[in-house]
């Protein structure tokens, strides 16, 4: 069985656990996904399937994707992500991938892309102390010394420096499913998730292949 599906981000709210523990929770869309390649070890060198999220117009793709997603009978998709399997039995193209893969209290992964923050200084995208606010300090948050004096001068690579923040792939592990609403394709994950609002995520069985 595939080990995941792709989602978009609702928001987040609140529920209400069996012992009256108030638990929040990220709302994902999660699904239908719809089988769009089958790729096997024998052709590409590994079983995965690649699956396609949120349906759009055949006519708003370029003619190579609109040939693509024609082969496997689906309409065009604006997402396509691949997830390995360990076999291929019981795939076809075009099937549909729903919420049946998970169970409640199962723990997943959860990947996406962060919210951008623009350019951001070192306080705030890496965690820097501040300096004094008195006493005369001309110093609140600025980084400090970056430079290596004499030798090797010049600015190690890697240095935690001032520059733009955000927009990075992000995963986190270990998420606990709360409640699972297949009629409404609806996955209830304990705790946040990256990214904004409407933002795809990918959703993986903990300890899976991705």
């Amino acid at each position: 069985m595939c080990n995941g599906i792709l989602g978009k981000k609702i928001g987040m709210t609140s529920v209400f656990s069996s012992d009256g523990t108030l638990v929040p929770v990220t709302v994902i869309q999660a699904g239908p996904c719809y089988v769009t390649q089958i790729k096997s070890e024998k052709k590409e060198g590994y079983n995965a399937l690649q699956l396609g999220f949120s349906e759009k117009p055949l006519g708003k793709v370029n003619k190579p994707l609109a040939g693509h997603f024609s082969k496997s009978g689906a309409a065009a998709f604006a997402t396509v992500r691949e997830f390995p399997v360990d076999t291929l039995e019981g795939y076809e193209l075009g099937q549909p991938v729903r919420l049946d893969m998970f169970t409640i209290g199962q723990k997943v992964a959860v990947s996406g892309i962060s919210k951008g923050r623009g350019f951001a200084g070192t306080v705030k995208r890496h965690g820097f102390s501040r300096g004094p606010e008195t006493h005369g300090s001309r110093n609140h948050r600025k980084p400090g010394s970056v430079g290596c004096s004499a030798w090797p001068s010049r600015i190690i690579k890697g240095k935690k420096m001032p520059g733009h923040m955000g927009v990075d792939r992000k995963t986190v592990k270990n998420l606990e499913i709360v409640d699972i609403r297949p009629e409404q394709n609806l996955l209830l994950v304990k705790g946040p998730v990256p990214g904004p609002k409407t933002g795809i995520l990918e959703i993986v069985k903990a300890g899976g292949r991705r």
